[in-house]
């Protein structure tokens, strides 16, 4: 039977992966997904107008602003996808900041996005 097993495995592999029926579901499905993505883009777009404003008020170098949008797009994903707030969403930004500084980036240029745009304060201390 073990020398079946790979045979069975791509069988099923191939029933599973009907384009057909797989370009159905994604039919029924893609309404809904593109409101979801449309609403997605509208508010990541606000987000990075706001780091950049952010940035500028802050002195940072134009070149640098990709790596500061990086980590809003990170603190975004924290307090949108995951729904992540209060003192969680703090420690995250938290390890997020020290991430980023280590990489070169300014920390109270990150704290500013982390409060300013995010609104998500310092994490309480241990």
């Amino acid at each position: 039977m073990a020398h079946n097993e790979p045979t069975r495995r791509i069988a099923n592999w191939d029933i599973g992966f009907d384009t057909a029926r797989i370009k159905t579901v994604l039919d029924l499905k893609r309404p809904k997904m593109f409101e979801h993505v449309q609403a997605q883009i509208v508010s990541i777009v606000s987000m990075e107008l706001q780091v950049k404003q952010t940035c500028d008020a802050s002195g940072v170098s134009v070149i640098q602003y990709p790596f500061y949008l990086d980590f809003g797009r990170e603190l975004w994903h924290i307090t949108h996808e995951t729904e992540m707030s209060g003192e969680s969403a703090a420690k995250e930004a938290a390890v997020l900041i020290t991430k980023w500084t280590a990489r070169g980036l300014t920390q109270s240029v990150l704290q500013a996005i982390r409060t300013q745009v995010f609104n998500i304060a310092a994490p309480i201390a241990p």
